[in-house]
């Protein structure tokens, strides 16, 4: 086979026929836990009709949506000063649906912090619904490797909202815990793209004054095509929101009908669910963080001790993804980079680089999803420990 067509530089995510096993590395979407989808197989085989067909406004589907919210609740700690809302159009959707429910005019102010792929991209769509306050997170060199001191002076007080991403997933750059907005700033809603971190370490909604948070489904919680978005109540209202708001992305609107305005996402809602279910089996956020911790720990211990032939961007230990863990293969060596996906294929392991709209570039990426065990990062580890010591010095 010329290497150029082979499945792993395509971003084939079949199993190769020399592999017992298959592990799913892909930034999202990805795969849920094996006993989540096993919990879906069973729900097709019960009688009568699944989320699939039932009517959105029938008592069955009212009951899953109802169990659904109680579990997200409990399992993330969720106030009841605040609505869960099952919403449309991923994080994109709700890239603009933030402007658009929080800022009245197109001159009300938010304040962006800019460190990373997506909150870049919610910026550039923000512009569009409001006047944008820019905190630059570039490095030196003009990379995204770290996260910028939150300042007084650089956060306008009259903010309508403050926006960051808690872990940016091309950058491998995640804030552990929520930061804290200066004294004199924190009348400030904090807005969270949480969209690949949700589930994976406790949230403190009030004391961090989370004002909006959302996650789209489709790396740790579901599948796509439904966005999980917690909204502090004192937000809503017909007098907060602009009036170009859409209804399919009207906060307001939405929480008064109960999630059913329209047709929501019924089988995407009740896989939520079954994996909240499954996540208070398995101990919790608190247990659900220290696998987290575990997964990543294997992967950068690798990386830290391989002598630079592995390298990941972000120096600053406290700063590093527990999520997504970029690494490059000597340098960024093509050809060894190649060598590195083929070689891992063939023992089941797709995903490190999948086609984006970002490009390839010299960084390979592990996602470490709650689909991803703390065997599954020591399978990955090992190989990269012994792809290192064959070709390392040649």
């Amino acid at each position: 086979m010329n290497t150029s067509t082979h499945p792993a530089l395509l971003g084939s995510l079949k199993q190769s026929k020399t592999a017992g096993k298959l592990i799913n590395f892909s930034p999202g979407p990805t795969s849920l836990p094996e006993a989540v989808e096993e919990r879906i197989a069973d729900s097709f085989k019960r009688p009568g009709l699944t989320s699939l067909a039932l009517s959105h406004r029938s008592p069955e589907f009212i009951d899953i949506i109802d169990r659904t919210k109680a579990s997200v609740r409990r399992v993330m700690g969720i106030p009841d000063q605040y609505e869960v809302l099952f919403t449309h159009g991923g994080g994109h959707g709700q890239f603009a649906a933030v402007p658009l429910n929080l800022c009245h005019k197109t001159s009300d102010v938010a304040t962006y912090v800019v460190n990373g792929t997506w909150t870049e991209r919610a910026r550039d769509e923000a512009l569009r619904y409001c006047a944008v306050q820019t905190i630059d997170g570039r490095d030196s060199m003009g990379g995204y490797t770290t996260f910028p001191e939150l300042k007084e002076k650089d956060i306008d007080t009259n903010s309508r909202f403050f926006f960051l991403c808690s872990n940016e997933t091309v950058n491998g750059i995640e804030n552990h815990r929520l930061p804290k907005l200066p004294e004199s700033r924190r009348h400030i809603p904090l807005v969270i793209d949480a969209s690949s971190d949700f589930t994976t370490k406790p949230i403190d909604w009030q004391d961090d004054g989370v004002g909006v948070l959302f996650a789209c489904a489709s790396k740790n919680i579901g599948h796509p095509g439904v966005t999980l978005t917690v909204v502090r109540k004192d937000l809503l209202g017909n007098e907060k929101f602009s009036p170009l708001c859409p209804g399919v992305f009207n906060y307001t609107t939405n929480a008064e009908a109960d999630n059913l305005w329209n047709t929501p996402a019924t089988f995407n809602i009740e896989v939520i669910g079954f994996l909240m279910e499954w996540l208070e089996r398995e101990g919790g956020v608190a247990a659900n963080e220290r696998r987290s911790i575990a997964k990543s720990s294997i992967l950068y211990d690798v990386i830290d001790n391989s002598g630079g032939f592995y390298r990941t961007p972000v120096q600053d230990k406290s700063l590093r993804s527990r999520m997504n863990v970029p690494f490059n293969v000597n340098g960024g060596d093509e050809n060894l980079t190649s060598e590195f996906l083929i070689q891992s294929w063939n023992e089941g392991m797709v995903g490190l680089r999948t086609l984006t709209p970002f490009g390839v570039g010299s960084y390979l990426r592990a996602s470490l999803y709650n689909c991803i065990t703390v065997e599954d990062a020591a399978y990955l580890a090992d190989f990269m420990k012994r792809f290192a010591g064959k070709y390392q010095m040649k």
